[in-house]
C-alpha cells in the first residue's frame, strides 16, 4: 500500500502541479484497531491521515460550529507543521519580557494567521496534542462577530482593540527575530519577526472567536489584528494561561475542568491532586483506547457522547480502586486493596503503572458484559451503559476488588486478567440477576430520581451478588438492608416517638412549674417562631383542603427548641422549692451514650444525636432515610434512660 500511495502521489503532481500537497485519508467507522499493531505501524509510515470515529465527530462539530471557517482547522489537522510555501512572513514587531517569558507584539492580517493558527479543542481527535483545553465556538456568536466586523452597510468599521494571544510551536520550523534599535529607556526591542509560513504552528490561547470571526469576512486580508505571541511555551504553561484568562471571563464548565485535571495536577506536589489527575487520565484512556468497549462513549471536553465524564469521576473517587488522600496524607480506608502503591516515591512511574492496570482491568470487565450480555450492554440508559449505571458498575468492580483483596485472592501485583478471573463468577451472578429481574422491579429502579438513586442502584447490584454468594456481604450492604427492614424501622420509630413525647411533656410541665403564668414569656422567642409555623400550617391546610384546622404553637416545637430550653434552664428550679419532688432538666435529661459525660454540654449531647436520628424516620424523602440496627439499639438506650429518669 505504501508503494501504491507513492505512485498515486507522483501521478497527481504530474497531472496537476508539482507544488500541490497530497494527503491520503484512511477513513474508518466503528472499527477498533490496536494502535501498536503491525497494520498501524505500516499505516503511519505512509504519513496518511487516520479519519476515525473521533476525528469524524470532531470535523462534523467544527463544520457545524465554524461553518466555512472549519476548513482552516481541518487543513491544520491534515498538514500539521508542514510548510504552506517557502516564503517567510516578515512582520515588524516589538520583543519584550513579562513573568520571565519572552513575547512578541505585532499586527497581522487575519487571513494569514488563520492559515497558520490551530485551536487546541478539547476533543479526542486532538489527544496527541495534550494538553488541549479550548471550547468549541458558539455559532451564533461567531456569526455576530463577522457581522460586527463587516458593519451594517458591509463597509467595515467593527474592530477589537484587544490582542489575540498565541504560542508558536517552532519544533520543526524556527522563528527569527532580527532586532533593530533598543531605547535606553526601555528593555523592549523593535525589530523584524520572520515567521515560517506553515500550518498549525500558532496555537490560539485566547481570541479564537475574534480570529475566526474574520474567516467569513471580506476584510480578512485587508484588516490587521494585534497579536501577543509567545514561543515554545510548555504545554502546562499554555493551559495555566488559558485558565487564568478564562477564570475571570466565561466560566470553564465543570466537565471541562474534570477533563483538564490530568494536565493541571499530574506533577502536583499534593497527593490528592495527583490522584485527581490519575482519575481523569484513566477515564480519558477508557474513551480513546482502540481496544476499549467504551471507545467514543464518554463525553470528553467538547466531545458529546452518551455517557458523561462526571459520573465516571464520581465513581472512581468512591470505588476504592484508587487511594483516598487529603493533602499529602493517604487515608487508611482502602490502602490495602487499591491498585496503587503509595510507597513508590516515583510518582510519575506509579501513576503510569496504575493507569495502565486500572484501565485494562475496567476494559476487561466492560468487555465481559459486551461479549456475553450484549442485550444488556447495548440497551440505552439501562443498568450498565448509562450515567447512573456507570456509578453502580464501576463501584461494584471496586467493591469486589476490595472483597477479593481482603480474602487474599489478589494483591497489588495481580495483573488485570488475574483480577478479572477471580471476579468473573460474581459479575456473572450480577448480570444473570439483571436478566431475571421482574418488570415491576426494573421499572421502579429505572424511574428512580434524586441524588440517592445511583447509590440505590449500587446496593441493588450488591444484593444480586449476595443472593448467590453470601460470603460477599459488604458492611454498607448490611446497613442498607437494615435501613430497609420494615420491622426494624417500626421498632426504632416506636422508641423515637416515645422519647419525643417524654421530652415535650417534661419540658412544658417543668416550665409551667418553674415560671407559673410567665412561662410563655420566658421562651417568647421560641414561641414567636413556633406560632408563625403554626399559622403557616393552618394557611396551607385551608388552601389545600378548603377547611379550617386549629394548630397549637406548642405542636411546632423542634428537637433543637427542646435542647435550647433544656440547656438554658439546665439546673434551675425557678419558683419550685428545694423540698419539692420536682426534678430539674439536669436530673431528667442527663444521659450517657458514650459521647462524653463531664460537662453540662456533654450531658445533653445525646439530644442532638437524637435529632439527627429522628430525621431518618421522620423525613421519608431523606437521602439517608431509615435506621440501622446499631442506631435502633442507641434509640432503645435513650428510651430506657428516659424511663429511668422518671423514677
Amino acid at each position: 500500500m505504501g508503494l501504491r500511495l507513492d505512485g498515486f502521489s507522483k501521478v497527481l503532481k504530474q497531472v496537476f502541479n508539482s507544488s500541490i500537497k497530497v494527503k491520503f485519508i484512511f477513513a474508518t467507522r466503528n472499527l477498533r484497531i490496536d494502535p501498536e499493531s503491525i497494520d498501524m505501524e505500516r499505516f503511519f509510515k505512509t504519513r496518511s491521515y487516520l479519519h476515525n470515529d473521533s476525528s469524524f465527530q470532531y470535523v462534523n462539530s467544527i463544520i457545524k460550529n465554524y461553518k466555512n471557517a472549519a476548513r482552516y482547522q481541518f487543513m491544520g489537522l491534515l498538514f500539521k507543521n508542514q510548510l504552506i510555501n517557502n516564503d517567510k512572513i516578515e512582520i515588524p514587531a516589538v520583543e519584550g519580557e513579562m513573568g520571565g517569558l519572552n513575547y512578541y507584539m505585532f499586527s497581522i492580517e487575519p487571513g494569514t494567521l488563520l492559515k497558520m493558527g490551530f485551536v487546541l479543542h478539547r476533543t479526542k481527535a486532538n489527544e496527541e496534542e495534550m494538553p488541549t483545553y479550548q471550547r468549541l465556538l458558539v455559532p451564533s456568536r461567531l456569526k455576530g462577530i463577522t457581522n460586527f466586523i463587516d458593519g451594517p452597510d458591509g463597509k467595515g468599521g467593527g474592530f477589537f482593540p484587544n490582542s489575540i494571544i498565541v504560542n508558536f510551536n517552532t519544533k520543526n520550523h524556527k522563528i527569527i527575530f532580527e532586532a533593530g534599535s533598543k531605547s535606553s529607556n526601555s528593555s523592549s526591542r523593535f525589530g523584524m519577526l520572520k515567521l515560517p509560513n506553515a500550518y498549525s504552528i500558532a496555537y490560539i490561547i485566547d481570541g479564537q472567536h475574534r480570529l475566526y470571526g474574520y474567516a467569513n469576512s471580506k476584510f480578512k486580508d485587508s484588516n490587521t489584528i494585534p497579536v501577543v505571541a509567545f514561543s515554545n511555551l510548555p504545554s502546562i504553561t499554555q493551559l495555566e494561561m488559558f485558565m487564568n484568562i478564562n477564570q475571570n471571563q466565561k466560566a470553564v464548565s465543570p466537565s471541562l475542568r474534570l477533563t483538564l485535571e490530568e494536565d493541571l495536577f499530574w506533577d502536583a506536589d499534593r497527593a490528592d491532586s495527583r490522584i485527581k489527575a490519575l482519575r481523569s487520565s484513566i477515564i480519558k484512556m477508557l474513551c480513546i483506547s482502540q481496544t476499549s468497549p467504551l471507545l467514543n462513549k464518554i463525553s470528553i471536553g467538547e466531545d458529546k457522547a452518551e455517557l458523561a465524564f462526571k459520573p465516571f469521576a464520581t465513581a472512581f473517587s468512591s470505588s476504592g480502586l484508587l487511594p483516598s488522600a487529603k493533602g499529602n496524607k493517604y487515608l487508611d480506608k482502602n490502602i490495602k486493596s487499591c491498585i496503587y502503591d503509595i510507597n513508590n516515591n516515583d510518582h510519575d512511574n506509579e501513576m503510569r503503572k496504575a493507569r495502565k492496570s486500572i484501565t485494562k482491568f475496567i476494559e476487561i470487565c466492560y468487555s465481559f458484559v459486551e461479549d456475553n450480555y450484549e442485550h444488556i450492554f447495548s440497551r440505552e440508559k439501562y443498568f450498565i451503559i448509562s450515567n447512573r449505571g456507570t456509578y453502580a458498575f464501576v463501584n461494584i468492580i471496586g467493591s469486589l476488588n476490595s472483597f477479593l483483596s481482603h480474602k487474599g485472592l489478589i494483591d497489588k501485583k495481580s495483573k488485570p486478567q488475574e483480577r478479572f478471573d477471580q471476579m468473573e463468577k460474581y459479575l456473572a451472578s450480577l448480570l444473570e440477576g439483571i436478566n431475571s429481574i421482574s418488570k415491576a422491579k426494573e421499572d421502579s429502579l429505572l424511574t428512580l430520581i434524586g441524588a440517592g438513586a445511583d447509590v440505590k442502584w449500587l446496593r441493588f447490584f450488591q444484593s444480586l451478588i449476595n443472593e448467590r454468594f453470601d460470603e460477599y456481604n459488604p458492611k454498607e450492604l448490611i446497613e442498607w438492608k437494615e435501613r430497609n427492614d420494615t420491622n426494624l424501622q417500626d421498632e426504632g420509630r416506636k422508641y423515637g416517638i416515645a422519647i419525643e413525647k417524654f421530652m415535650k411533656k417534661k419540658v412544658l410541665s417543668n416550665l409551667k412549674l418553674m415560671f407559673l403564668d410567665n412561662w410563655e414569656l420566658e421562651i417568647n422567642t421560641i414561641k414567636t417562631k413556633c406560632q408563625a409555623s403554626a399559622n403557616n400550617e393552618m394557611e396551607r391546610y385551608y388552601k389545600e383542603f378548603n377547611e379550617k384546622k386549629s394548630v397549637e404553637w406548642t405542636e411546632m416545637f423542634g428537637i433543637s427548641d427542646y435542647k435550647t430550653i433544656i440547656d438554658k434552664y439546665f439546673d434551675k428550679r425557678g419558683n419550685v422549692s428545694e423540698n419539692d419532688s420536682f426534678k430539674t432538666f439536669k436530673e431528667l435529661f442527663s444521659i450517657d451514650i458514650g459521647l462524653g459525660f463531664n460537662s453540662n454540654k456533654e450531658k445533653t449531647r445525646w439530644i442532638s444525636k437524637f435529632g439527627s436520628l429522628r430525621n431518618n424516620w421522620a423525613h421519608e424523602a431523606s437521602k439517608n432515610n431509615g435506621l440501622s440496627k446499631e442506631e435502633v439499639e442507641l434509640l432503645k438506650i435513650m428510651y430506657n434512660k428516659c424511663n429511668e429518669s422518671l423514677h
